[in-house]
């Protein structure tokens, strides 16, 4: 996968996200706003490599996970987030939601607030943490 491709799928993830919270899926968009963050994250991380570059192992290995806080390390974009975060107080709480997402979420059952939330700090227009993911991939 490219990183067109995670780009475009970190907008579709989102407006799936959207969808089903519309439809009253709480479980299903909230599992897929963090996707959204994910794919954008690992978009970030592609954008580091060169085509026809031989892979730095220790880098692919680390690529391979679903932990937001590690994919924020792994796209070299941790120091520029955490400036930004405390600049931006808004940001920052987006982030703060976002950060405890992860895949085995799609294994629970969320809540309207839950899912409301975490959409809302994903794709806020102001200060969601997609909008901010973009800036850097």
């Amino acid at each position: 996968m490219n990183r067109t491709q995670l780009q475009q799928l970190a907008e579709e993830r989102v407006r799936d996200a959207e969808a089903l919270l519309n439809a009253g899926q709480w479980s299903g968009a909230y599992y897929l706003a963090g996707y959204a963050i994910e794919c954008g994250l690992k978009a970030c991380i592609a954008r580091m490599t060169n085509l026809h570059d031989y892979p730095n192992k220790d880098l692919a290995l680390k690529c391979y996970t679903h932990k937001i806080e590690a994919l924020v390390e792994v796209a070299g974009v941790k120091n520029q987030r955490d400036s930004d975060a405390t600049a931006n107080a808004a940001l920052g709480a987006n982030w703060l939601i976002v950060k405890d997402w992860d895949e085995k979420s799609r294994y629970q059952q969320w809540t309207e607030s839950h899912a409301r939330k975490l959409f809302a700090a994903v794709s806020d227009g102001a200060n969601g943490v997609l909008l901010w993911i973009k800036g850097h991939w």
